[in-house]
């Protein structure tokens, strides 16, 4: 299958090098429409949306492929290798941080630059390793989405997106999460939520940026500093944006810090 077609690959621009943009859980590329355009004049743009998101073809989805984050990481190197990239910049938002990490391990010099916004190699406490959770937390959350998916997601959402006082901001999030395929969307976050991908912090082959945003529930700030002591040479913004989404809810600050470290 042309990955182009299979991950509804969108290209713009007319600068150089790529700059590609992945979505966290639960979006699609949608979620960088207030981003992505501001860096049209310098690059090409490169937009998709992960398989079983947004108009992805949901039939290329298979479970065992999916069934850690190498698979999607797998279709992101399908993706730059269509295209022919070389050199680019890779932006991941949420899960899609740790998705570009594996595809820049996966293909040495694809990408050269990752901006990691809200990474978490692990979400589950483990010793002394802050992840946020304890795996009973993981676990009851995991358990409520296999009972009550769009109760799940409207419960989530909110806490995910932060700015109570924006209530339109998670009722866009909570209404993406709605349109993804509920059983795709429950395997994926398994995925997402039981991954453990610290081992794959060595030897990257990419400098990198680390977003973090203020007050995220999902990846909070003591896991933004561990990524940054485990990637030798990265550089960790510390963003005024409050939640997980900065995207969404402060896409003039995101655009700011990715271009002034570019």
């Amino acid at each position: 299958m042309d990955p182009l077609v299979r991950n509804n690959v969108q290209v713009s621009g007319r600068g150089d090098p790529a700059i590609l943009f992945a979505h966290g859980y639960g979006c699609d590329q949608n979620m960088w429409r207030h981003v992505a355009p501001a860096f049209e004049e310098t690059h090409k743009v490169v937009l998709f949306d992960h398989v079983g998101a947004g108009r992805s073809d949901a039939s290329a989805w298979d479970p065992d492929k999916y069934g850690s984050l190498a698979g999607y990481a797998g279709d992101v190197v399908e993706i730059g290798r269509a295209l022919g990239l070389e050199g680019a910049t890779f932006v991941g938002h949420s899960v899609s941080a740790m998705i570009g990490i594996l595809a820049a391990k996966q293909a040495p010099g694809m990408f050269d630059r990752l901006v990691l916004v809200g990474p978490s190699p692990c979400y589950i406490n483990d010793g002394d390793y802050v992840g946020g959770f304890g795996r009973a937390d993981i676990e009851e959350l995991l358990q409520f989405m296999d009972a009550n998916f769009l109760g799940w997601s409207s419960m989530l959402t909110p806490q995910i997106m932060g700015n109570g006082d924006r209530p339109e901001l998670a009722e866009e999030l909570n209404n993406s999460f709605c349109r993804t395929d509920p059983e795709i969307a429950k395997h994926f976050a398994r995925v997402t939520f039981l991954s453990d991908n610290r081992a794959d912090l060595e030897d990257v082959p990419a400098k990198a940026l680390i977003l973090q945003c203020s007050e995220d529930v999902i990846a909070p700030e003591a896991v933004g500093r561990y990524m940054h002591r485990r990637l030798p040479g990265s550089d960790f913004v510390q963003m005024k944006a409050t939640g997980h989404c900065p995207n969404l809810s402060a896409p003039e600050e995101t655009v700011a810090a990715i271009k002034a470290w570019l």
